[in-house]
């Protein structure tokens, strides 16, 4: 089993308590009914991404939607447990919802998962993205510094140098200028 399937499913035992359907959705092989889950009316939070997150391991893009809305929840259990899910998911809508997730202003403080994703994915809306994330967080007394770590950190493992100016202005900032400088190293050139 998937590490990250048995802390998930350990975290969504307590939540459902002792419903018989927690015990239906974790032991089901059958997407169709995973899927049928996903989708009915009525449904507790940790029905949906119990079989969100299961769908999203086998690569059924029927759980698309529900991931993204987890990865941008406020549990950041929910977003870690999604981000791992759309990784694996193969859908090519995935790099794209999670670029619009970092670059959106108005959900910052949960923009965290969908950065290190954009990492993990590799694809190309990453370095724009995180370029352009890093950007608004190097304001005086921004309070998303763990944002813009992960953008700098992200930025030198994607080995882009378009992320060299924003990188260089980083490292006038206290909090993100050891990581800047090791990203900047990483940088070709």
């Amino acid at each position: 089993m998937d590490e990250e399937l048995r802390s998930l499913t350990e975290r969504l035992r307590n939540e459902a308590g002792a419903s018989p359907e927690y015990e239906r959705l974790v032991a089901t092989e059958d997407p169709n009914v995973l899927a049928d889950a996903l989708t009915a009316p009525g449904q507790p939070l940790w029905a949906r991404e119990l079989v969100a997150f299961r769908l999203g391991l086998a690569g059924d893009r029927r759980a698309f939607e529900a991931l993204v809305l987890l990865l941008n929840h406020r549990d950041p259990q929910r977003c870690t447990s999604a981000a791992h899910a759309l990784a694996r998911l193969g859908d090519p809508r995935t790099a794209r919802a999670a670029a619009a997730l970092a670059t959106n202003e108005l959900r910052v403080a949960y923009a965290l998962h969908p950065v290190r994703l954009l990492v993990e994915l590799r694809a190309p809306e990453a370095v724009p993205a995180l370029i352009t994330t890093l950007g608004r967080r190097l304001r005086p007394h921004d309070p998303y510094r763990a944002v813009a770590l992960a953008c700098v950190e992200g930025l030198g493992a994607l080995g882009d140098v378009r992320a060299r100016p924003v990188l260089s202005e980083a490292l006038a900032h206290p909090a993100l200028a050891e990581a800047a400088v090791r990203a900047l190293a990483r940088l070709p050139g």
